[in-house]
């Protein structure tokens, strides 16, 4: 394949830094080889961008070779060879009997790959705690390579993901353009006698068909907007109904360009807002205002959730879980990055071109309230990536 027929999305340079970083975390932890299988993580070092991960597959870094190794499913090795920077010869697809198959695993495949270039006694790193590594995985390795020493690598990569390029801090700016179309499209759409599912595929075109200056790709979590009763917990969407005058509906949405995301929460109310809700809505808001006010680099994330139990004190909003998370690029079904947490006990400390959401939800007994925001950390302090409104939408009731 020529060289001119590859979809690369970054500078060559830019891989090989990353690779440079992640090779040096894993000599620092006594790691000779490392076996990637998250896809964000695979597209991080290689660019590798397909539908696949519903298979096994995975990209092999090595201390001592200055190119990764890709393999996966036969059919999708056009796919790394047209989205990927790597050599043909690192090339590898496995044919469709390891698929799925009670003979055969794909690991077999990777051991194999690893016997024949003489890493079969080495010490090698497996992402133990990603949605994509299973427990047979892990069997299959230990009886393919006996004498190999199996190290837990979980989130290696994803701390060397942490620190933004400015490139990929561009393609973030691009997903938050479309997370605004997005979420101005949800709150004009919701309205009393419009069904829930036509408002969601409202959403979802226009996650899809961007800006007009560019389209938008699908984002890792479905569009989360429940209402009435179903705000009072998270991670609910869409059912067969239509709006009521009443409904509160939370929407938590997000744009994505080139994998990178732009995750944005907002409330809306149709009809009357109760008291309760514009009096929770008030703090949440003017909380988060304050928490934007004090992020810095040099901050921990303990101190950044510390900040936000303060200027919530003494109302009835309360919050038990974390108030926001590092994240970007990612694949289904997660835009997070499993790294720095805004809760107690967080130590982490905040650097320039790192990227939060900051995202205190409050879920009562009888309904919710969200309102976030996506930002990264600058030199003296944190910069938004969209520019939308923070309050209680408030729609006609009737």
């Amino acid at each position: 394949m020529k060289s001119q027929d590859k979809m690369r999305f970054f500078e060559q340079s830019e891989f090989e830094d990353r690779l440079r970083k992640v090779k040096e975390s894993m000599y620092r932890q006594g790691m000779e080889v490392l076996l990637v299988t998250d896809p964000a993580n695979m597209n991080y070092l290689t660019g590798y961008d397909g539908w696949s991960f519903y298979v096994h597959q995975g990209v092999l870094v090595f201390v001592d070779r200055d190119e990764p190794i890709w393999f996966g499913r036969q059919q999708d090795s056009n796919g790394a060879r047209i989205t990927t920077w790597l050599h043909n010869d690192n090339i590898f697809g496995y044919t469709d009997d390891y698929v799925q198959s009670n003979l055969k695993h794909p690991m077999d495949f990777a051991a194999d790959l690893l016997k024949g270039r003489g890493y079969e006694r080495k010490n090698l790193g497996v992402e133990m705690d990603n949605y994509y590594f299973t427990g047979q995985c892990l069997d299959t390795l230990r009886a393919d390579l006996p004498h190999a020493r199996i190290i837990n690598a979980n989130l290696l990569v994803n701390w060397v993901r942490l620190v933004k390029s400015d490139q990929e801090i561009a393609y973030m700016k691009m997903a938050s353009r479309i997370v605004e179309k997005v979420m101005q499209t949800a709150i004009d759409t919701i309205a009393i006698g419009i069904r829930e599912g036509d408002a969601a595929a409202a959403v979802y075109q226009a996650q899809i068909s961007g800006t007009e200056e560019f389209t938008g790709d699908h984002s890792a979590i479905f569009p989360i907007m429940p209402s009435g009763i179903r705000t009072s917990t998270a991670h609910l969407s869409w059912v067969d109904r239509r709006y009521e005058s009443g409904d509160i509906v939370l929407l938590e949405l997000s744009g994505c360009k080139y994998r990178y995301h732009a995750p944005l929460s907002r409330t809306v109310m149709v009809g009357q807002p109760p008291k309760n809700l514009e009096d929770i809505a008030k703090t949440v808001v003017d909380g988060l205002n304050q928490v934007l006010d004090f992020i810095k680099p040099g901050v921990t994330g303990e101190e950044i959730e510390a900040k936000w139990r303060s200027a919530v004190a003494g109302s009835k909003v309360v919050k038990e879980s974390r108030i926001g998370y590092a994240y970007g690029l990612n694949y289904p079904p997660d835009w997070g990055e499993h790294t720095v947490s805004l809760r107690p006990g967080d130590k982490n400390v905040l650097q320039p071109n790192m990227t939060i959401h900051v995202m205190p939800g409050i879920w009562l007994d009888e309904f919710g309230f969200e309102c976030s925001e996506p930002i990264y950390i600058t030199a003296k302090g944190c910069e938004t990536f969209v520019n939308f409104e923070r309050k209680l939408f408030v729609k006609k009731g009737t």
